[in-house]
């Protein structure tokens, strides 16, 4: 009995300053760590609900969600271990070497990710669009984390990786809802130009496609070797577009036609200088 005393008594003497002191650390990072925990999935979904709400490509919600939500949970760890007075220096050196490395080993494609935020956030084209950049163009099939997927006319995929799309320059042909119509001619120099003119105009106007503000127009582009050239521009839909472009286009050669307005074949006027004896 008396050995159970006295060990009582050095447990109170030697342990339970300890048990209390670091019992009441533990205890604290407990709460710190659930209490972390909910407050790091509040963040996330609030994150995930402005996204949601500035219309931002459904794409990127989970990935940033899950993005900001790992690297909470990292950083709550890390304050946790350092409550419980676990060294977290070394933690921290491991942490930015390895993100040191895998940034230099994954530059190329960080850059593209990189290029992919900006282009889903900013949104300079968005899917079902046609554009034109890096040397290539066609409508917008898919925007993706590290490339953006085009498709021709001619039904060709097309994979654009989003650091170069982002920081070139992009032509977006659809993003206005609007497009002038340039339809050029040639007519002979023997033709009367006003009368091609008028022709021209009275096509324009009779086509329903063609917006009445601004007018349709038609200029004198050039005076060429063989061929005075005219300039149609017209206003349209931009999803009337080519319908608009191929069908003035083949209306004017028939008109041309009809009234006797030639559409002259490049020719040159060569003069043979006899030799003197």
């Amino acid at each position: 009995m008396e050995e159970l005393v006295n060990g009582l008594d050095g447990f109170q003497d030697q342990w339970l300053p300890l048990v209390v002191t670091y019992g009441s650390q533990v205890l604290l990072a407990l709460v710190t760590l659930l209490v972390g925990w909910w407050i790091v999935g509040r963040v996330t979904r609030a994150a995930q609900a402005m996204l949601q709400r500035r219309n931002v490509d459904p794409t990127l919600h989970s990935f940033i969600g899950t993005l900001v939500n790992i690297g909470l949970k990292a950083l709550l760890l890390i304050s946790v271990a350092g409550m419980v007075g676990v060294e977290t220096t070394s933690f921290i050196a491991l942490i930015g070497a390895a993100g040191l490395a895998v940034g230099l080993a994954l530059q190329g494609s960080l850059a593209n990710f990189a290029g992919g935020i900006l282009i889903l956030v900013l949104r300079p084209i968005r899917v079902g669009e046609y554009i034109q950049a890096q040397g290539v163009e066609g409508t917008v099939d898919n925007i993706q984390i590290f490339h953006t997927i085009l498709k021709t006319a001619d039904n060709k995929t097309v994979v654009v990786p989003n650091g170069t799309l982002s920081n070139g320059s992009i032509t977006n042909f659809s993003r206005q809802p609007t497009r002038r119509v340039s339809v050029d001619l040639r007519i002979s120099y023997q033709d009367n130009v006003k009368h091609a003119r008028k022709l021209l105009l009275e096509l324009a106007h009779a086509d329903s496609r063609v917006l009445k503000d601004p007018e349709p127009a038609v200029w004198l582009a050039a005076l060429g070797e063989s061929s005075v050239d005219l300039s149609l521009r017209v206003w349209t839909k931009t999803d009337d577009y080519w319908g608009v472009f191929w069908g003035l286009q083949e209306q004017a050669k028939e008109v041309f036609e009809l009234e006797g307005i030639t559409i002259p074949y490049p020719q040159r006027t060569m003069h043979q200088v006899a030799p003197q004896a």
